[in-house]
């Protein structure tokens, strides 16, 4: 089986949009940007074998602020400048209790069965508690980012930055692919 890392799209791969001075999630195609320093993270954590896929609860698709055309163009996006394995998407909101919308494990167990991953040694890294939660539930090591959205709850590790996290992902990978704990 083949390890993954799961990686928050908002904030990490893609920068935030400032709405009412809070970061929100991209709603058009025009506002929406890679984060430079994502490239060679993601490539790194590639080379030492981790599948990379970026996981969103997208829930504006649920409401209608944000339609399935853009968010397919964003992710278009996404998957040719960072080569990504996959991006997985909850579109639902809060309200609907659905099992995918983190902190429930549902992307990071779909994944597992379509990329035949193992969850016991992939990773989760995130700047929000409900990926931590999700990484908790689903048995994966949870690495979270200092941030506003950390929440008391559930990590594994905490460091400063995307970089950190990614140097503590690839410190958990022994050379023959063996997620260390």
């Amino acid at each position: 089986m083949r390890v993954a890392a799961f990686i928050e799209r908002d904030g990490l791969l893609n920068r935030f949009r400032m709405q009412h001075d809070l970061p929100v999630a991209p709603i058009q195609l025009e506002e929406f940007r890679v984060q430079p320093e994502a490239v060679p993270l993601v490539r790194s954590l590639q080379d030492a074998g981790y599948l990379v896929i970026a996981t969103t609860n997208q829930p504006g698709l649920t409401s209608g602020e944000l339609s399935r055309r853009e968010l397919d163009l964003m992710h278009e996006i996404l998957l040719k400048k960072l080569n990504l394995d996959d991006i997985m998407v909850c579109p639902h909101d809060e309200a609907d209790r659905c099992p995918c919308r983190k902190p429930k494990p549902g992307l990071l167990i779909e994944a597992g069965f379509k990329w035949h991953v193992d969850l016991d040694r992939s990773v989760v890294i995130s700047d929000k508690w409900q990926d931590a939660e999700a990484a908790r539930i689903a048995g994966c090591t949870s690495i979270l980012i200092d941030s506003p959205w950390n929440g008391p709850g559930h990590h594994d590790f905490q460091v400063s930055s995307f970089k950190a996290a990614v140097a503590k992902a690839l410190s958990l990978m022994n050379t023959s692919g063996v997620l260390l704990r």
